[in-house]
């Protein structure tokens, strides 16, 4: 192997800002390095009852793959028992060679991020794989986890480990651009944004201490994530405020899975403090829009609420159409009844 030529490719790969470019650019420099008919990068996903394989990225029959823009339910996905491999990588934490498959072998390399193990790389050669290309592999991989934990440095909250404001102005701009230029109905899968705000926040803080309210922020944080899809899109937005960014759903499944949201946390038990509820305030995103027009109709939407009993979800077109919330022409600003 060239050594300069592989010099030149690493310093490429890390100049990656995002983790979709950099799944990318780490599949292509292994495909190129080992002459391999297939790498696939694999990140696990749980459901109920399942870990499963979610491809980020991949190569195969001399294409570059990528993960689908359109989210993907979770049960059509491979399960992570479905392979022995898969499952020994993950417990042992080292690579495995698979069976052969078509004539060709496999090798399953972990993926790690601090202490866990949160995705696997799958690579096809014709031959046994060498120490020297082991230790490549594995020598690329550690590249791929400090540049993950650089760009997570930039992009997510230091207490609960989501995305954060800045991050969400960059990702609205990308899923606006993608929307199609109209909506023709109410059933038709679009793209939603929603706010959620925990009620009486201070008052946690205030009774119980900021320790406690941060707690409180954590088991929040994570119920959304254990009820979300994987390819929903969560943020700290500052404060007790949460932004959920979904896609590809009707009015119906929206405000199905805020809902799932909203009552997840009124049935937790927090420690402490016991019961805490939350509102949530959604509305569509709008091609081509900017993210402050729409952060301001959820808002309005989570206003809503707040001035009618906290604890609920209500859209803001849906509280226009009956009538509760009315949108002046001239200046686009809101009344409530």
């Amino acid at each position: 192997m060239n050594e300069p030529f592989l010099i030149d490719r690493v310093a490429d790969t890390t100049s990656h800002r995002d983790r979709d470019s950099l799944d990318r650019a780490i599949v292509q420099m292994l495909v190129e390095f080992l002459d391999s008919p297939a790498v696939t990068l694999y990140v696990l996903q749980q459901d109920e009852s399942h870990t499963r394989m979610l491809r980020r990225a991949g190569y195969e029959h001399g294409c570059l793959q990528v993960r689908p823009r359109l989210p993907v339910d979770l049960a059509n996905l491979p399960k992570l028992a479905d392979r022995q491999e898969w499952q020994a990588c993950v417990q042992r934490r080292c690579p495995i060679h698979g069976a052969p498959v078509g004539g060709n072998s496999t090798v399953c390399f972990p993926v790690e991020e601090g202490s866990n193990v949160i995705g696997l790389l799958e690579i096809e050669v014709s031959d046994s794989m060498s120490a020297r290309e082991t230790r490549l592999v594995e020598g690329i991989l550690r590249i791929l986890r400090n540049q993950t934990a650089l760009l997570d440095y930039g992009e997510r909250d230091t207490l609960t480990g989501l995305l954060n404001r800045k991050t969400f102005e960059s990702r609205f701009a990308r899923i606006c651009g993608e929307l199609p230029e109209a909506v023709s109905s109410a059933s038709q899968p679009c793209s939603w944004l929603g706010i959620l705000d925990i009620d009486h926040f201070k008052t946690i803080n205030d009774t119980y201490g900021h320790v406690i309210g941060d707690e409180v922020l954590l088991l929040v944080s994570q119920i959304m994530q254990r009820t979300l899809r994987g390819s929903d899109q969560l943020f700290r937005f500052g404060g007790e405020e949460f932004v959920v960014v979904l896609e590809d759903t009707n009015a119906t499944g929206a405000q199905i899975a805020f809902e799932r949201i909203r009552a997840a946390i009124e049935h937790h038990n927090f420690p402490q403090v016991g019961k805490v509820t939350a509102s949530l305030g959604f509305t569509t995103i709008r091609r081509q829009e900017p993210p402050t027009s729409c952060v301001e109709r959820a808002d309005e939407a989570l206003y809503f609420i707040k001035r009618n009993g906290r604890n609920g979800v209500r859209c803001f077109e849906r509280l226009v159409e009956s009538g509760e919330m009315i949108v002046k022409d001239n200046s686009g600003d809101v009344e409530l009844f």
